[in-house]
């Protein structure tokens, strides 16, 4: 059903839904149109309203070949949304989905498409905040880059900032996606541009490994690692690349590079990628934080991140996509709401190593597979001491016999004597 946004902007269809909101199919002056209509409840909140007001020039003015394009910015009654572009394609979660990790040399030149976004954004004073793979999109109708991927869109800019008001969010709370927060965001410290610098890292990490460095289990357990533990090398990679995730996944927010420089040394290592085919490695296994560790890092959503109005949980939301035939959901929470953990939580004395990778074909633990293994080992061992006994006793009937036979009789003295 076809509905008004402001005075120039018709939508017709839902494209995907999300936490912060609906994206609908839209048409305006100058032809389609993205168009992200904020939820009601965050319509009639008056100082974000102001917020959305205050960084319309900002958002207005970012234009880069690798940046979804903001064309307006509508305040009307109870519609607050943001016009952007129409991408022709789809977002890097659904390819991830479907093909689980990509070719290093698609991987790398994917991410080296977002540095390029990144770093126009951040010469403009504007930090991203929540980058990852539901807000990568994948234009189907550019030509064809390094690896055969497509090239690679930036959206949803300035979304996590106008949603983090302070009048929503408690200064004991973050905002994000949990594997894909800088370390200096779970300690509470402001968000600057080297957190889409580290999560971009990640990113790129997920491409190549088919699993992020320090997700998996709890949330709780997944913000501490981000802190607390190291990054486990990938095989089959050249040094060169991984030297560059290393650095850009430093847990000091100064050391990792700035978005400009990354794309710059992203771009001189796609040569050495040439021909790699995606790694093979398995998922590692999730180690759930014990119960009292799970208490004291629970889980909070507020209400504005579930939509209740109770603070109570509710079903996960994911990011939305901008364009025709993505997944309008996903498995990854956005723009949620975390208790910041607090110091002797993310103690753990020195850094650890995040969980290795099992080996392709491992099976998990706990896993049917895992579970069918160990019931076949049991019974083999219980076999093989089954021979043993047997053969064992075999042999003990054999010399008790024949020591029998062979003995020579004793004398009645012999007998007799104690």
């Amino acid at each position: 059903m076809a509905r008004n946004i402001g005075s120039r902007y018709t939508t017709h269809q839902i494209l995907g839904r999300g936490s912060a909101g609906t994206v609908w199919l839209g048409e305006g002056p100058e032809g389609p149109v993205a168009v992200k209509l904020l939820r009601e409840d965050l319509a009639s909140d008056q100082e974000l309203v102001g917020r959305f007001v205050q960084e319309r020039t900002a958002l207005l003015g970012l234009d880069h070949p690798r940046v979804v394009k903001v064309r307006d910015l509508v305040v009307d009654g109870n519609d607050l949304a943001l016009v952007m572009d129409l991408v022709r394609g789809t977002d890097l979660r659904t390819r991830l989905d479907r093909e689980r990790r990509l070719a290093p040399e698609a991987a790398v030149a994917i991410t080296a498409d977002v540095a390029d976004a990144l770093a126009a954004a951040h010469a403009a004073g504007v930090v991203h905040r929540d980058v990852k793979p539901e807000n990568i999109l994948l234009d189907m109708e550019g030509p064809l880059g390094p690896g055969g991927a497509h090239p690679a869109l930036l959206t949803d800019f300035g979304v996590a900032k106008l949603i983090d008001t302070p009048g929503r969010t408690k200064a004991t709370r973050i905002i994000g996606t949990p594997d894909y927060l800088a370390p200096e965001i779970v300690e509470g410290l402001p968000p600057r541009a080297a957190v889409d610098i580290y999560a971009l890292a990640t990113v790129l990490y997920e491409l190549l490994a088919g699993f992020t460095p320090f997700g998996g289990g709890h949330p709780g357990a997944v913000l501490r690692r981000h802190v607390t533990e190291t990054v486990v090398p990938l095989p089959g990679i050249p040094e060169e690349l991984w030297q560059l995730i290393v650095q850009c996944l430093a847990k000091a927010p100064a050391s990792r590079l700035r978005a400009s420089e990354l794309a710059a040394r992203l771009k001189d290592v796609l040569p050495l990628l040439k021909g790699i085919p995606p790694l093979d490695v398995d998922e590692p296994d999730s180690d759930p934080a014990p119960a009292s560790a799970q208490a004291s890092e629970q889980y909070e959503e507020d209400a504005y991140a579930t939509g209740s109005g109770t603070g109570e949980p509710g079903p996960r939301r994911a990011a939305v996509p901008l364009v025709p035939g993505a997944s309008a959901d996903s498995n990854r929470d956005t723009h949620t709401s975390m208790r910041v953990p607090a110091p002797d939580e993310l103690s753990g004395g020195p850094l650890g190593t995040a969980r290795a990778p099992r080996s392709a074909g491992t099976p998990r633990p706990g896993s049917a597979r895992h579970k069918a293994s160990v019931v076949r080992k049991r019974r083999i061992t219980l076999a093989v001491a089954a021979v043993v006994v047997a053969g064992a006793l075999g042999a003990g009937g054999y010399l008790v016999a024949s020591g029998d036979g062979d003995a020579p009789p004793q004398d009645s003295k012999q007998s007799s004597q104690p």
